[in-house]
């Protein structure tokens, strides 16, 4: 799989990134699949969280054998200080280790919940606290919504941030303001030689109601060989992109790592035609459920 310098930190991180929001509700015996399946196609990057469910515990028994091998990352979303502090302890538990390499804000994605966690007391205080006590070794910042590329360039102002993750999808692209604010973050992140990651790329749209959801995401997302190797083309074709989380459901996790493997064989103009004609494809933030 290809790698890509997740910025300053110097880690070549593969261009996907395991998303352990897929095991929040899933045996362990599912989990350990998944895992292996990520494992064996050459991801080397894990993303989870402390809300996400028990993918923290899923993931923990293969941190004794696994943990030198892989870039780990969690996240608090909570937003006082020492809340998050007992959290971060609490996750390191859950995983089995003693030490993360990237801890990560969560779900920052307005201007609101950006002065919420770096104000005084704030949680940017407990995982700067983690990586000088050699909890962490590094910090990033996450969030969801169309004012997220706006707030993590806010961010940057405030704090030098190692990692970003922040939307992107073909759908998103297409809204001016939006991407006038993705490209305002993608320069100022690539000024700082922090990491930018991705999140939504394979999102469809919100679920229709009163639809079944069919999936785990809390939106609906491509589920075809053509448009997820499409969507995924479009993200990659961005150099400053250092890598994708994968989505949300163990089920989609076999389809990206074949877009993956198939991106020699997409043009960015190939993709963008495929993303073009996708029918009920929208933003999946007009509405969030979370």
């Amino acid at each position: 799989m290809e790698q890509r310098s997740l910025g300053r930190l110097g880690h070549q991180s593969s261009v996907l990134i395991y998303g352990a929001a897929a095991l929040a509700e899933v045996d362990q015996d599912t989990a350990d699949a998944s895992i292996q399946l990520a494992l064996d196609a050459g991801i080397n990057h894990f993303d989870v969280a402390a809300s996400y469910g028990d993918a923290e515990l899923r993931l923990g028994p293969w941190m004794p054998d696994l943990r030198s091998r892989i870039f780990l990352a969690t996240k608090t979303g909570l937003r006082d200080r020492d809340h998050a502090w007992a959290q971060i302890n609490h996750s390191l538990e859950r995983l089995q280790t003693d030490h993360l390499d990237l801890i990560q804000v969560h779900a920052v994605g307005d201007p609101e919940e950006l002065e919420l966690v770096t104000r005084p007391g704030g949680s940017l205080e407990a995982v700067v606290r983690a990586r000088d006590e050699g909890l962490a070794a590094a910090i990033g910042i996450t969030g969801h919504g169309h004012q997220a590329p706006a707030t993590h360039l806010e961010a940057l102002r405030r704090f030098p941030f190692d990692t970003v993750l922040s939307p992107l999808n073909y759908m998103l692209g297409q809204d001016p303001a939006y991407l006038a604010d993705y490209q305002a973050l993608a320069a100022e992140v690539q000024a700082q030689d922090a990491g930018l990651m991705i999140i939504k790329a394979v999102a469809r749209r919100n679920w229709p109601e009163p639809v079944e959801h069919g999936y785990t995401t809390w939106y609906e997302p491509f589920d075809d060989q053509e448009r997820i190797g499409a969507a995924v083309a479009w993200v990659l074709s961005h150099p400053e992109v250092t890598g994708i989380a994968t989505p949300g459901d163990v089920r989609l996790l076999p389809l990206v790592i074949e877009a993956e493997r198939r991106l020699a064989e997409t043009s960015l103009a190939e993709a963008e035609q495929v993303l073009g004609r996708a029918t009920d494809y929208s933003s999946p933030f007009i509405n969030i459920p979370i």
